[in-house]
């Protein structure tokens, strides 16, 4: 469901209207995310990183209507009330990639069956949109597994109407008995400050610290994505 904003109330149209009317403005910002328990999590259940780090940036971006502000194909300004992944899956047969988005889910045994039934039936799907009828309450996401960045940024060359977040994970890596994974997150500063970005990489980071809350879901591990 998509909720439309009341500029004449809306205590961000000040700040809208500068970044978005006066000074088109996104930026991107690069982290590094400490998945220690991400990787013992996976490797305690047989699960994959990929789906895991998916969950907890969906969890965290579904907490916040900032990153769920968008422009909907009528050009109205409103809040989705939540936002499903939409995310990249690399081919290794013919070294292609294609979108897949999966619905979200917040409990983490459902959403991770849902990621596992999606990969089963489009996996093997080499068209760009792999899974078909991608819903318009999506933001998207991917994984460069095969490199360790300390900076990341996407030249998007459209209007700069686009207001939903962006996120590109890269290849982890070990420091000081911790792994981390750098972590990209490309926002409109329409919609967003530093400040609200800086709580969400708090809030994704705090989903990975905890993630072991929810062993007792798999603990049959019936879930081995």
């Amino acid at each position: 469901m998509f909720h439309l904003i009341n500029k004449e109330t809306w205590k961000r149209r000040p700040y809208f209207e500068h970044y978005f009317n006066q000074i088109r403005c996104t930026y991107s910002i690069t982290v590094n995310i400490d998945i220690s328990q991400l990787i013992l999590f996976k490797e305690n259940y047989h699960i994959k990183l990929y789906p895991l780090l998916i969950y907890a940036t969906t969890k965290a971006v579904n907490n916040h209507e900032k990153f769920r502000t968008a422009i909907n194909d009528k050009g109205e300004l409103g809040v989705w009330e939540k936002l499903s992944p939409c995310y990249t899956i690399f081919h290794k047969e013919n070294k292609s990639f294609s979108n897949l988005w999966t619905e979200w889910n917040n409990d983490l045994k459902t959403f991770l069956f849902n990621y596992e039934q999606d990969i089963r039936l489009f996996g093997y799907n080499y068209n760009i949109n792999a899974k078909p009828n991608t819903p318009a309450n999506t933001f998207p996401l991917s994984s460069l597994p095969w490199t360790t960045f300390t900076g990341f940024n996407l030249n998007i060359f459209t209007d700069g109407s686009y207001l939903l977040p962006i996120f590109t994970y890269g290849k982890y890596f070990q420091q000081n008995n911790k792994c981390l994974i750098p972590l990209s997150i490309q926002v409109h500063h329409a919609v967003c400050d530093g400040f609200h970005v800086s709580r969400l990489i708090n809030e994704i980071q705090q989903i990975c610290n905890n993630i072991n809350d929810g062993k007792e879901l798999l603990a049959d591990s019936l879930y081995k994505i």
